[in-house]
C-alpha cells in the first residue's frame, strides 16, 4: 500500500511529560513554552470587535479600506516607510500566510521549487515548504543568530521561490541586516519575505522593516497577535512589491481567505493606539529580566535578546531535553527545547515570557528569588 505524507508530531505535543512534572507544584505548571499572549487586549480594541456590526456579509479578502489605511499609517509612523493602502493586503494572522506561501509562489513560478529560511527559526517556514511540495533549505545563522546570506549556495538561489528573514528573530532574538537582505534579493532576483511580527519589541535600536530599503521584490509580513495580544482574533497583513501582493491577493481571494469583518474593525482600533503597546513592552522587558535572573540562579548565564520576548538559553552540557526536565522539576516551568526551531538550536532552550507577572513571579519564587 502506498502511503502519502504523514505529518510529524506537532513540536509542543512532545512536552507532555515536562508539563506533567511541572503540574505537581503547588500552583501548577508555569508554561513558558508556547509564545501565546496571556495579557489582555486594550479595552478599545475589544469594544470595536463587539460593536462593529461587520459580522453581516463577506468582508473584503484584501482587507477593508479602513484596515489597509490603518496598517499603512501604523507602519509608516513606526519605521518611516511611505506606504498607502494600495500596498497592503490582509492576512489571517501570519502563520497561515507563512505556511501557505510556498504553494502560491510555486503556482506562479513552477520552474522553481526551493524555500530558503533561517536555520534557527519558526518551524512554519520549513513546514510550509513541505506542505507546498517544495524543498526547504535552511540558511545558517551566525554567532549572533543572524542569517548568513553569504552561506546561501548559488545553486539553491537559482531554484529559490523566496528567502525568508525574521527580525527580531524567533527563537533567538537576533536582528538581521535587512538592508543586506534586500540587496541580496535585488542581486539574485529572488523575492525576500520579511517576517516582522515582533517589530514592536525591538530592544537594540529602533524598529526596522525591510521596506525601509525599497519595495521591489520585497514583502513585509506583520501581525497583531503579539503587538496587541490578539492571537485568537487572527489578523495581520503583508505589504510591499506591487506585483507580488496583487498576485497573492488575487489567489487568496479565489481561495476564500478573509479576515472576519469584526476583527478588521478591531485591528483598526489596535493600529491607532500605541499606548497599549508601550505597556506591553514594559511587561516583557521586566519579565525577560526576571527570567534571566532565574537562569542565573540555576548557574546558567544568558544574554538578553536583541528583540522579541524569548530568552534563548544555552543548556548545561548542551543537553536541551535534560535542562527542560530540570526546569520542570526545580521551578515547575515548561520551556521548549531548541531543536523545535532547527538542528542548529539543539543545545539551547527557548523561554517565552508570556505568562502574567504573578505566574512569572511564582516560578521565580520556587528558585528562591524575590520579584
Amino acid at each position: 500500500m502506498t502511503t502519502g505524507f504523514q505529518p510529524p508530531p506537532y513540536p509542543y505535543d512532545r512536552l507532555n511529560e515536562a508539563v506533567a512534572i511541572a503540574e505537581a507544584f503547588d500552583g501548577g505548571a508555569v508554561d513558558l513554552s508556547v509564545g501565546t499572549p496571556f495579557d489582555p487586549p486594550a479595552p478599545a480594541v475589544i469594544e470595536a470587535l463587539a460593536t462593529s456590526g461587520a459580522e453581516r456579509g463577506y468582508p473584503p479578502s484584501i482587507g477593508t479600506p479602513a484596515f489597509r489605511s490603518a496598517a499603512a499609517t501604523w507602519l509608516n509612523s513606526l519605521t518611516g516607510t511611505d506606504l498607502d493602502e494600495t500596498q497592503i493586503r490582509a492576512t489571517i494572522g501570519s502563520k497561515e500566510f507563512v505556511a501557505g506561501l510556498p504553494q502560491w509562489l510555486r503556482l506562479r513560478t513552477p520552474d522553481r521549487d526551493t524555500i530558503l529560511y533561517p536555520a534557527i527559526s519558526y518551524p512554519s517556514y520549513a513546514m510550509g515548504a513541505t506542505l507546498g511540495g517544495c524543498r526547504a533549505v535552511p540558511v545558517p545563522v551566525d554567532e549572533n543568530w543572524r542569517i548568513d546570506l553569504s552561506a546561501i549556495d548559488p545553486a539553491d538561489a537559482e531554484r529559490a521561490l523566496c528567502l525568508w528573514v525574521n527580525t527580531p528573530g524567533n527563537p533567538a532574538g537576533g536582528l538581521d541586516d535587512l538592508e543586506a537582505a534586500a540587496a541580496w534579493g535585488v542581486a539574485t532576483k529572488v523575492p525576500v519575505f520579511s517576517d516582522e511580527c515582533y517589530i514592536e519589541f525591538t530592544w537594540n535600536g529602533p524598529p526596522r522593516s525591510i521596506l525601509q530599503h525599497g519595495i521591489d521584490g520585497l514583502v513585509a509580513v506583520h501581525s497583531l497577535s503579539k503587538r496587541s495580544n490578539l492571537a485568537g482574533a487572527r489578523t495581520g497583513f503583508y505589504a510591499g512589491d506591487a506585483e507580488l501582493i496583487h498576485y497573492l491577493g488575487e489567489v487568496r481571494k479565489h481561495a476564500g481567505f478573509m479576515v472576519p469583518g469584526p476583527v478588521q474593525a478591531a485591528a483598526v482600533a489596535a493600529f491607532a493606539d500605541q499606548s497599549h503597546v508601550e505597556v506591553q513592552k514594559e511587561r516583557y522587558r521586566s519579565r525577560l529580566a526576571t527570567a534571566q535572573r532565574m537562569m542565573q540562579a540555576l548557574g546558567v548565564d544568558v544574554e538578553l535578546p536583541g528583540g522579541g520576548f524569548y530568552l534563548w538559553v544555552p543548556a548545561p552540557d548542551g543537553d536541551a531535553w535534560a535542562f527542560t526536565e530540570r526546569l520542570a522539576k526545580e521551578a515547575g516551568v515548561v520551556v521548549s527545547p531548541g531543536e523545535f526551531y532547527g538542528e542548529q538550536g539543539r543545545h539551547h532552550v527557548r523561554v517565552a515570557v508570556v505568562q502574567p507577572d504573578d505566574r512569572v513571579a511564582l516560578a521565580a519564587s520556587r528558585l528562591g528569588l524575590d520579584v
